[in-house]
């Protein structure tokens, strides 16, 4: 399991606004994409609607898919191109891990939220950015990285309120618009798939104690790894080994770990997004932890149930259908790398990559939500957007 939770308590890292360290990497940028993430090119398109929002003085949202780790970074190509830095909203396990790659983080403009909970304090940093228009604001409204190159994960609902606060404010003090500018990333790898990938499952095959199999089709040798990795997690958690159809045996496992958490955690109507559940449950064990009052017994026991909301998380980011119907190379890449990083917590770099960064039209936001309407509109709409950018 990742550590995207600490027990320490939590501590505000704030924005840095001085645009000196910013000056300083982001020539260096593509260097350092090619050297540590394997993205040999980038090419941005739609610029041109970011820099009329700019130019207009909005208050200018961010919201972008996130497939891989790396896209804060990749996203800074488009930054270099409007020669304006982002304001970034970065989850506080990234700056706990520490090191320079935190510290050049926090220098390039990015800011700590605590998933944990409600911070209320990276909330209002966040409004107050839009308002203040000094930066755009870089958000990765699905909450995670998902890995699913082409697929949209529901959007949790922070950014619209972020947005809505703001252009409250705006409006308020004669200010203009607050708009969302949709922002999808798309990866595309341009070397030899069957390389690349095939050592990485062979290493999974003989960590289940298999020889490889390279006389199957590459997709049903991973979709193999896949079902027994999933057996093996059954066994653990049911006993046995589900039946039934993948999507339902993930389902019904995700369900297992969570219901007896939410059950004893949670009041109230349930999430239908897995991350969402999460989300819940880790905003109420984690404070459990950080107040340093439990006895050791019972802080192993919070550990065990974050770990089954870590396990939960992870199973939701697998598409039953993701390898169906000649999938592309980035799907088998995709799926390989959650694989490996499920196995052993990191997922080696494949590389050449390109990046392709795609900026939608603005969105203008409202000051208030329609109250008649069960879903957010402005959610829809920024998903809408992404979704057909995606395509």
């Amino acid at each position: 399991m990742q550590e995207v939770v600490s027990e320490q308590p939590y501590r505000f890292v704030p924005p840095y606004h001085s645009r000196f360290w910013w000056r300083l990497v982001e020539r260096g940028l593509p260097w350092y994409l090619r050297r540590y993430w394997g993205i040999e090119r980038t090419e941005l398109r739609g610029v041109e609607h970011l820099r009329r929002s700019l130019a207009g003085n909005h208050g200018v949202l961010l919201a972008a898919n996130h497939p891989r780790p790396c896209d804060p970074l990749v996203v800074g190509e488009l930054s270099r191109r409007v020669w304006k830095p982002f304001f970034s909203m970065a989850s506080w396990h990234l700056f706990m891990n520490g090191g320079w790659q935190a510290w050049l983080m926090h220098k390039l403009g990015g800011f700590s939220v605590f998933r944990e909970g409600v911070d209320r304090t990276a909330i209002n940093t966040a409004i107050d950015i839009l308002v203040s228009a000094e930066r755009p604001l870089l958000i990765f409204p699905e909450g995670a990285v998902s890995r699913t190159n082409d697929r949209l994960n529901p959007l949790l609902e922070g950014t619209a309120l972020i947005a809505r606060s703001a252009a409250k404010r705006r409006q308020k003090a004669g200010l203009g618009e607050v708009v969302v500018h949709p922002v999808a990333v798309r990866y595309h790898f341009l070397g030899d798939l069957r390389a690349a990938v095939e050592p990485v499952v062979a290493e999974i095959e003989t960590r289940l104690t298999w020889h490889a199999a390279t006389q199957m089709p590459l997709t049903e040798r991973i979709a193999k790894v896949g079902q027994a990795l999933l057996t093996l997690k059954e066994l653990e958690h049911l006993g046995r080994p589900q039946t039934g159809e993948l999507h339902e045996r993930l389902n019904g496992l995700i369900d297992h770990l969570l219901v007896p958490l939410e059950r004893q955690w949670l009041t109230g109507d349930g999430a239908t997004s897995t991350l969402v559940r999460v989300k819940r449950l880790r905003a109420a064990i984690v404070p459990t932890l950080i107040a340093g009052k439990l006895k050791e017994i019972d802080k192993r026991h919070r550990w065990q149930q974050l770990a089954h909301c870590y396990l939960a998380q992870q199973l939701s980011w697998y598409p039953p259908d993701y390898l169906r119907d000649d999938p592309t190379p980035e799907r088998i890449l995709e799926t390989v790398e959650r694989l490996e990083e499920d196995v052993t917590d990191r997922a080696r770099i494949h590389r050449p990559l390109s990046a392709v960064i795609e900026v939608g039209e603005a969105i203008p936001v409202a000051t208030r939500r329609d109250r008649q309407s069960t879903n957010d509109e402005l959610l829809e709409t920024i998903a809408a957007r992404l979704n057909g950018l995606l395509k």
